[in-house]
């Protein structure tokens, strides 16, 4: 793929108020937006995602539209249907061919919580074969909300500080940053390279997030 021959790099937003985890993206504006690289596989992305930065954590968020399928969502295997990853290396060290400590992989599903299993989920997962993992955190502190109607839905999560291994934006200000968008109608979309080339392993293959205030 022709996103594997460039190492990019973008601002990652700051907002000093950070939107309201609701699942209502009106707060939300076009400099949050993350880049669109599929283009340059000749891939039609079918989601607009949105990160931003505070010093009390990151916030991340997606709308999915055109969708006939109803979700499909299992916390227990949240890989399987509709779900948002996203991995953060609060080193950058994109030299790196595994995971250290400062790695760590996030999802975030739009349903699949509570007993009527329509409330959305938020956790961590393990990045495999990683050096040494980070270390556990109460997944109950990340905050995450939705909107779903027949044809897709709005998504927004938030991580504080507390959960980010090795969250320093004033001494790091350049982190790894990956995403992966996954849809039972549409298939995947993600920033770099998808599940052939080992994102889910390989913390080098991410892009480099420069946590900007302008």
């Amino acid at each position: 793929p022709n996103r594997l021959l460039f190492d990019f790099e973008f601002p990652l937003r700051h907002r000093s108020v950070l939107p309201v985890i609701d699942g209502d993206l009106s707060d939300w504006t076009d400099r949050e937006l993350l880049p669109k690289l599929g283009a340059l596989d000749g891939q039609e992305e079918f989601a607009d995602v949105w990160a931003c930065w505070s010093e009390q954590g990151l916030s991340i968020a997606c709308c999915v539209t055109g969708k006939r399928r109803a979700l499909r969502c299992d916390p227990k295997s949240f890989w399987t249907g509709d779900n948002l990853r996203l991995c953060t290396d609060m080193r950058d060290a994109r030299a790196n061919k595994r995971a250290t400590r400062f790695c760590q992989q996030f999802f975030f599903l739009p349903a699949g919580g509570g007993k009527k299993h329509n409330d959305p989920v938020a956790g961590t997962n393990k990045i495999k074969r990683a050096r040494e993992d980070a270390p556990t955190i109460p997944t109950g502190l990340i905050e995450i909300a939705s909107k779903v109607t027949k044809s897709g839905y709005s998504m927004a999560g938030f991580i504080p500080a507390e959960c980010l291994s090795g969250f320093e934006p004033t001494e790091h200000t350049r982190i790894g940053f990956y995403y992966i968008l996954e849809d039972s109608d549409h298939g995947q979309q993600y920033l770099t390279v998808g599940d052939d080339l080992y994102w889910y392993v390989d913390p080098s293959t991410w892009a480099t997030a420069v946590l900007s205030k302008t």
